[in-house]
């Protein structure tokens, strides 16, 4: 029996995709989650998922945080990312994160079902509308991705308002902590992406064009 999570904060399109796939996988179990929080919860739970299909952009997974996050704690778990956007660019940044596959939310659902019998074989799957598009491994992209995902959602989030030029007070006042913790944070980043100023870590958020998780 294959096990799967589709960790996405739409109903209807959980609902759509969990029907469609229980129609055409046989011996199937089909778990839902809604946001980064319960995702995290759920894996913890039942860890011999077989195959998490991931949105990006559901809370607490805006961008890449939610792979990075998973990819560090459940190193073991294959994820399949599951997005509205069908850019290049990003679909080559989350298979050099670690991501197995790349999963338009237009795809059919025979596709769909295509993709994830490849990916439950150990391998990457894309469109072919893509496949083209997508840059070869890319080592210190993994590198630095490897490095943003050792850092705590409260970090990630402190690191995303460095790039928007925000001082610590200032940060302090969006995340409703005290100026003090948002150096201790600091501090922590910056030993964590092995860097030595602000200014390195804002170069690394836009690399990875990074955004806070709600």
């Amino acid at each position: 029996m294959s096990v799967l999570l589709i960790a996405d904060d739409h109903p209807l399109y959980r609902d759509a995709l969990r029907i469609s796939l229980e129609a055409r996988l046989s011996d199937v179990t089909i778990l839902e989650t809604a946001d980064m929080s319960s995702t995290v919860d759920m894996l913890n739970k039942q860890p011999d998922i077989d195959l998490l299909l991931l949105d990006l952009h559901m809370p607490g997974s805006e961008d890449l945080f939610g792979l990075l996050h998973i990819r560090k704690l459940y190193p073991d778990i294959p994820v399949a990312v599951v997005s509205g956007l069908e850019d290049p660019e990003l679909v080559s940044k989350v298979v050099n994160a670690g991501a197995m596959g790349f999963v338009p939310k237009v795809t059919s659902a025979d596709v769909i079902v295509e993709a994830i019998d490849e990916m439950l074989e150990g391998e990457i799957w894309v469109p072919d509308t893509l496949s083209d598009q997508v840059s070869a491994s890319n080592d210190e992209f993994s590198e630095l991705a490897d490095k943003v995902s050792s850092l705590t959602p409260s970090q990630y989030k402190v690191l995303c308002l460095l790039r928007d030029g925000l001082l610590n007070k200032q940060i302090g006042f969006e995340l409703g902590i005290a100026e003090k913790t948002v150096k201790t944070h600091v501090t922590s980043i910056f030993r964590k992406l092995d860097i030595n100023n602000r200014t390195q870590a804002v170069l690394i958020a836009n690399q990875l064009k990074l955004t806070p998780p709600e």
